[in-house]
């Protein structure tokens, strides 16, 4: 699928999150909005994945460790076909499965069950490891916030992929700038990332991560390191009154903000 077609289909899932989250009255929209073209270009590009066999053992694995955006990973499985479409309108009911952090026990496509944040990191070098232990041919994949990445653990599991020279594993830190309640920048700032990643000898590429002709050949990337993708976003891109604000981290729009958001993210379809 070309850079057009996958742009396309971002729009398409960033409009459908944006319904979701209105209509659930709960949801990390701007988080979402910024890693749904990361999303999008592995599910409909590079994830070798087969959606009526998703525990297929050839397949490769992914995992979501900011979780927190689990909706804007819901929108993007149903689209791909894990999930009936129709089931989206449920996210965060009474009963539903689509939780506000995804379950990989309920959900078809959820690798592991991921919320508390430093987790996931640690997981998916398991899964690599333990491709090379058994000599799978799977790729593993992870998505990190850059807030999450001042959690020690990811650093210790930083230390541990160079070690086992995990050429199999991609990290992509979703950079974009700020966390809940503050920018990073106000915390513990950890950028620029790069350096710290090449320290530990990792290869790092930084790329523009709402920019699918940068997105798509830094994830096909594959060379004798581990793999990070230094991802510089917009918190809320795509929606004017919603970018690069702290405050759209956690917040649901009003209804004059939701058809705002509408018309904005219609008239680029």
């Amino acid at each position: 699928m070309d850079t057009t077609e996958l742009e396309r289909i971002a729009r398409e899932i960033r409009l459908r999150d944006l319904q979701a989250v209105f209509e659930a009255g709960a949801g990390h929209i701007g988080g979402e909005m910024s890693v749904i073209d990361i999303l999008t270009a592995l599910y409909f590009r590079v994830l070798n994945v087969w959606p009526d066999q998703p525990k297929h053992p050839d397949r490769d694995r992914f995992v979501l460790s900011k979780g927190h955006t689990a909706c804007a990973l819901y929108v993007t499985l149903a689209k791909r076909g894990f999930i009936p479409e129709e089931e989206i309108s449920t996210f965060l009911q009474p009963h539903s499965r689509l939780n506000g952090h995804p379950n990989c026990n309920k959900v078809p496509g959820v690798e592991t069950n991921t919320g508390p944040l430093g987790h996931g990191l640690p997981v998916a070098i398991g899964m690599a490891k333990a491709a090379k232990l058994s000599g799978a041919q799977y790729h593993t994949y992870v998505v990190t916030g850059d807030g999450e990445m001042q959690e020690g653990s990811n650093w210790e599991a930083i230390m541990a992929a160079a070690q086992f020279k995990l050429d199999n594993l991609t990290l992509v830190i979703d950079h974009n700038r700020f966390q809940q309640g503050a920018a990073l920048a106000e915390t513990n700032d950890l950028a620029p990332l790069r350096p710290k990643l090449e320290a530990f000898d990792w290869e790092v590429t930084e790329i523009n991560g709402n920019t699918m002709s940068e997105i798509v050949p830094a994830l096909e990337h594959r060379g004798p390191r581990p793999h990070c993708i230094v991802a510089h976003t917009n918190k809320g891109h795509g929606i004017s009154f919603m970018q690069d604000r702290v405050d759209w981290h956690h917040k649901v729009p009003s209804k004059e903000q939701y058809e705002i958001a509408l018309a904005e993210l219609s008239e680029a379809l």
